[in-house]
């Protein structure tokens, strides 16, 4: 099948256009829907998202409103889904399988209800039950005798393909039901099974998904492995339903909820869809448990709202809320428009997924010199924003995903999280696309950046980066660095902006003028602070700076990878910035703690022309301390000598501080990195990528409480 383009879908649909031209624009949007359905639902390959379907879907129910006339059997309007594909058997549904018509807002549920209270009085005093839309893939059970015979998906919603085989894979479908278990607990009561006779054959209608969390583990397994990693849950688990290999199926980590029965033969069940869901959780089905009955609408539409905002609180991907008539009888009798059943209607969240077109890849300098690629994209509402920037995480993202300029590409906007391109629709690919190569300089200062081996960033690590240089002032200024106070945030951007601070060391070069004109009323402590006073208080506090000590100093220059602890490590080992700025790798090396990229990180700084700069002017202002090499490994002798430790996470009473000057009172030594020296990892809540780092060297691991025992045995 062959997607019509898009030239040839012409204008969307307007009350000015003549009869053929109208009914040109009808019959291409049938066969580009058609497409989709079939891209969708036998290939599960969609190359659109699901709220530029319904944009067609709708513009499509517009024309036939107007010229209902004009629908023929073969329109999208008349069928639920798409043929089954040719590679399993056929399976007639023993009753249709429909879709549902959507409402996308309280009003259009409301018009929803005002329709079909009309014809119908009993739905005046109606109660409504509401549920998840679970974006995953319909499927269809069949029970005889209370065994699992069959399993199909949904298909065109009167046949479908049978994946027995594969569905037996899920552990969510019970292979067996009570067929006479004496009594159920249902509505809230236990009632003999003589109220709800168990059908001899039961078929029922489910969603089966892949949890978000699974998801995401299943991912990072692939990745891990270097194998391709999948766009989103919906798409993962229709492909690994309809596999010809029922073992790659159970691989997956699929789940199932049940909501419906479609048929039964022999028994009784309830015509309650509250008492149907308590029923089929007693039968052993997985349910929702996020369902709830209401007396009214309102009642019913206020619930649905609340998850709009939730939806990241449900463990699978949602695409919407459905409101259900409760009495199923009335539902039923209320029968259908087209092929949508009038008694239930799916309330949808704003789309947070789109597809759109990939213009370009822009790369700015983060405040840490990182380099961050950004995409421009073919402007596109998600979730009622106007999307027309997203993140594309890292250049190895760009390459394992192959995003190449040019592509249609899945967006995702999830609440106020920054939009982020999922990756590319490959097969919509025309082949004008181009691929995207690194760049090997620096967008903001034209200096040469740096990828060192085992990290997914780049840098630009020239200190006087003007994209940094707001960042590497503040840092340069903090409490554990040169510890400049009053040297906020709106000062420094004045004196930015102003040219007198170009990079670090112009700071204490800075005249009482140069402040004078950076300080702004919001600068000061009190209305009636003079200018003049916070000057003076800030260049005696530059002046106070130069007496910091060498690893204060080492701290500030914020070298990749440096820390506290490493600093006063290189300070205590080589004495001063003059032997430190000619170490070789190979002697930064033999420092407890650093590795060789770290080691690399700080050759690469001072190599660097406009970081030598800096460190000119520093040394010509008189700052430049030295520490005697005499003080290396002198440690306080106790329980842990000879020990080094290194920590992660948050402790449950120990800051970063305390544990660390808790070992080292006791004679331990506290680095920065993991390598193949440190003894101790010490592990709090939310730890980084040391503990990874920690497990793959087979270094030890403990907890606070753990720390303590070492040294009070």
């Amino acid at each position: 099948m062959v997607a019509p383009s898009a030239a040839a879908l012409g204008l969307p649909y307007n009350s000015v256009m003549d009869a053929k031209t109208l009914r040109s624009r009808y019959e291409e949007l049938k066969s580009q829907i058609n497409f989709h359905n079939y891209r969708y639902h036998v290939l599960d390959a969609p190359v659109i998202s699901d709220a530029e379907y319904d944009k067609l879907l709708n513009e499509l129910k517009q024309i036939e409103a107007d010229h209902p006339d004009w629908v023929t059997p073969d329109s999208p309007t008349q069928r639920a889904g798409a043929k089954a594909a040719d590679r399993f058997d056929k399976v007639r549904h023993p009753a249709p399988i429909l879709s549902l018509a959507n409402a996308f807002g309280a009003d259009d549920a409301r018009a929803w209800y005002e329709r079909i209270r009309k014809l119908d009085e009993r739905v005046a005093s109606a109660k409504f039950v509401v549920e998840p839309k679970i974006d995953g893939l319909s499927v269809v059970l069949h029970y005889r005798d209370g065994v699992f015979v069959q399993g199909a998906t949904r298909g065109d919603g009167e046949v479908g393909e049978d994946i027995t085989a594969n569905l037996r894979t899920l552990k969510a479908i019970p292979l067996k039901i009570p067929v006479d278990s004496g009594q159920l607990t249902v509505g809230g009561k236990t009632r003999p099974t003589a109220n709800y006779q168990l059908p001899t054959y039961l078929v029922v209608r489910g969603e089966a998904f892949i949890p978000i969390r699974e998801f995401e583990k299943l991912n990072k397994k692939l990745e891990e492995a270097g194998e391709k990693t999948y766009l989103n849950p919906r798409n993962t688990a229709a492909g690994s339903l309809r596999q010809l290999d029922p073992a790659l199926t159970a691989s997956r980590p699929l789940s199932l909820l049940v909501y419906q029965i479609i048929h039964s033969e022999g028994g009784k069940v309830p015509t309650s869809q509250w008492e149907l869901l308590e029923y089929l959780k007693a039968l052993g089905f997985p349910v929702t448990d996020v369902a709830k009955r209401f007396n009214d609408l309102e009642s019913a539409i206020a619930y649905t709202e609340t998850w709009n905002t939730r939806r990241d609180e449900l463990p699978y991907e949602a695409d919407g809320m459905v409101i259900k008539i409760d009495d199923l009888n009335l539902a039923a009798e209320l029968g259908f428009v087209g092929k949508d059943p009038r008694g239930a209607i799916a309330f949808k969240f704003p789309a947070r997924e789109v597809t759109t077109k990939l213009l370009d890849i822009r790369v700015t300098v983060g405040r840490t010199g990182v380099l961050i690629p950004n995409a421009v994209l073919e402007p596109v509402e998600i979730n009622g924003v106007i999307v027309e920037r997203a993140t594309l995480h890292n250049f190895d993202y760009i390459a394992e995903k192959d995003i190449r300029v040019g592509d249609r590409v899945l967006v995702k906007r999830a609440g106020e999280v920054i939009p982020y391109v999922i990756g590319p629709v490959v097969d919509a690919r025309t082949g004008k696309e181009r691929k995207y190569k690194p760049p090997t300089v620096c967008p903001a200062c034209g200096q040469p950046v740096e990828h060192f081996e085992g990290e997914v960033a780049w840098y630009c690590v020239n200190a006087a980066c003007p994209a940094q240089l707001q960042r590497n002032i503040e840092h340069f200024v903090s409490r554990g660095s040169m510890d400049i106070t009053g040297l906020g945030y709106k000062i420094v951007e004045k004196l930015i902006e102003t040219g007198a601070v170009k990079d670090v060391a112009d700071i204490y070069t800075l005249t009482r003028k140069d402040i004078l004109e950076a300080v702004t009323k919001k600068d000061r402590k009190t209305d009636k602070e003079p200018p003049g006073k916070i000057a003076d208080n800030l260049l005696s506090a530059i002046a106070e700076s130069k007496n910091r000590s060498l690893p204060r100093l080492i701290t500030a220059l914020g070298i990749r990878g440096v820390g506290e602890v490493s600093a006063r490590d290189l300070a205590n080992h080589f004495g001063n910035l003059d032997a430190l700025s000619k170490a070789s790798v190979d002697d930064l090396q033999e420092i407890e703690g650093v590795g060789p990229n770290i080691a690399e990180a700080i050759v690469d700084w001072f190599a660097r022309p406009a970081n030598k700069k800096i460190l000119k002017k520093l040394k010509d202002v008189g700052l430049w301390p030295s520490a005697s090499r005499s003080t290396v490994n002198r440690q306080p002798s106790g329980p842990l000598s000879g020990l080094t430790f290194v920590v992660t996470g948050t402790l449950p009473t120990f800051s970063r501080d305390d544990a660390k000057e808790f070992i080292e009172s006791n004679g331990g030594k506290v680095t920065d990195s993991v390598s193949k020296k440190t003894d101790y990892l010490v592990l709090g809540e939310n730890p980084g990528s040391k503990l990874e780092k920690a497990k793959s060297l087979g270094v030890k691991i403990v907890d606070e409480a753990q720390l303590r025992r070492l040294v009070f045995k």
